[in-house]
C-alpha cells in the first residue's frame, strides 16, 4: 500500500511539474504572439521576427496536446515568417517592400470557396485516420490560417477580417484543451484584428492620397 501511494504522488508531482514547465513555454510564447500582433499592427518588418519565435514554441507545445493539425500550422508559420520578412524588405517592384493593398471581393469570395472545400476535405481525413481533437475545427482553422498568413505577407488589408474569424473559433479550440493563457491571448486578438484593419485602411487611404497627389504636382 505504502509503494502504491508513493507511486502515485510521484506521479501527481511529475503531472503538475510538466504543466508548470508547459505553462511557463505558453506564456513565453503569448509574450511572442503579441509582439508579433502589435509589430504587424504597426506593419514593422520586426514583426516576423516574433512570429518566427513564438510559432517554434507553439509547434511543440499543440504537439503535446494533441493539435495536430495546429502543429503543422506553425510549422508553417515558421517558414511564412522568414518569407514575410523578405517580401516586406526586398519584395515589390523596386524591391523596397510591398505596400499595404486591397482584393476585390470576387477574389475573397474565391478564396473562401476554395479554402472552405480544402478545410472539409483535411477534416474528413483526420476524422477517419488521425485521433485528433476536433478534426474539423481544427482542419478549418488552419486551412483558413494557412491562406491568411500568405495575405499577411502580401500585406492585404482584409487579412485582419480573417483573423477576426479564426481567433473566434480557435478560442474555442483552446478552452477545450486547458490553453487558458493561449485563450486569453485569442481574445485580445480578436480586438486587436479589428484595431489592425483600420490602422491599415488609414495607411492604404494615406498612400493613395499621396499619389494623388504626387500626379497632380
Amino acid at each position: 500500500m505504502t509503494d502504491l501511494w508513493l507511486t502515485l504522488v510521484e506521479s501527481i508531482n511529475a503531472a503538475f511539474g510538466e504543466v508548470h514547465v508547459m505553462t511557463a513555454w505558453e506564456a513565453l510564447a503569448v509574450l511572442l504572439a503579441m509582439a508579433y500582433l502589435l509589430l504587424a499592427m504597426k506593419a514593422s518588418v520586426w514583426c516576423w521576427a516574433a512570429a518566427f519565435a513564438s510559432t517554434a514554441i507553439y509547434t511543440v507545445l499543440f504537439w503535446k496536446v494533441s493539435l495536430l493539425m495546429e502543429s503543422v500550422l506553425n510549422i508553417y508559420y515558421m517558414a511564412m515568417a522568414l518569407y514575410g520578412y523578405w517580401l516586406w524588405t526586398q519584395g515589390g517592384d523596386k524591391h523596397q517592400g510591398v505596400k499595404v493593398t486591397t482584393w476585390p471581393l470576387k477574389t475573397h469570395l474565391k478564396l473562401i470557396a476554395v479554402t472552405g472545400v480544402i478545410s472539409l476535405l483535411v477534416g474528413h481525413g483526420m476524422a477517419t485516420y488521425t485521433q485528433a481533437a476536433f478534426p474539423y475545427l481544427d482542419a478549418a482553422t488552419t486551412c483558413f490560417a494557412v491562406m491568411t498568413t500568405y495575405l499577411v505577407a502580401k500585406k492585404v488589408l482584409e487579412n485582419w477580417l480573417y483573423w477576426v474569424v479564426i481567433d473566434i473559433v480557435s478560442i474555442y479550440l483552446y478552452l477545450s484543451k486547458g490553453l487558458m493563457l493561449t485563450s486569453l491571448l485569442f481574445v485580445l486578438y480578436v480586438g486587436l484584428a479589428v484595431v489592425g484593419y483600420f490602422l491599415w485602411r488609414t495607411a492604404l487611404a494615406d498612400a493613395r492620397e499621396a499619389n494623388a497627389l504626387k500626379l497632380l504636382s
